[in-house]
């Protein structure tokens, strides 16, 4: 029963970082997306071609999409604002990701795998579903609403 009592004690402490897993998982995203997006606005046209050269229909468009999406992300995400919104599209980048240059690899990041943009799929999931946490203007403006 001590143990018991223990654990209930240490649960109802740690329930007060239940909106951080939010704010981290946003504040990673963010920073994760922010080279990719550099790097394919900085070469919106070599990103268009490399996008042909595997298939994806519509590169010029797809490469923009991708690049603007990866933006956004950089921009919404730290903010927590329209966070289940940015979300999806990115959650749907992630899996043209994984098809398309990385599940060929195998699973570990070492070798170009899926791992990485799994982990993202994953902690994008959590926010679509989740939201923002309390710790985003999302919530802030929900509260004012």
């Amino acid at each position: 029963m001590k143990v018991l009592a223990m654990y209930q004690k240490a649960t109802d402490h740690l329930s007060v970082l239940t909106d951080l897993p939010s704010l981290f998982f946003r504040l990673i995203l963010a920073y994760g997306f922010y080279t990719p997006a550099m790097m394919k606005w900085g070469n919106i046209s070599g990103i268009a071609e490399w996008f042909g050269s595997m298939g994806i229909p519509f590169p010029t468009l797809n490469a923009y999409l991708a690049a603007s999406t990866e933006m956004a992300a950089v921009i919404l995400l730290p903010l927590g604002l329209a966070t289940r919104i940015i979300s999806i599209p990115l959650i749907i980048t992630m899996i043209v990701a994984i098809i398309t240059v990385h599940l060929g690899n195998g699973f570990e990041a070492g070798n170009n795998g899926f791992e990485i943009p799994f982990y993202y799929l994953l902690m994008l999931f959590a926010l679509v579903v989740n939201g923002g946490g309390k710790i985003s203007l999302d919530h802030l403006m929900s509260k004012k609403m």
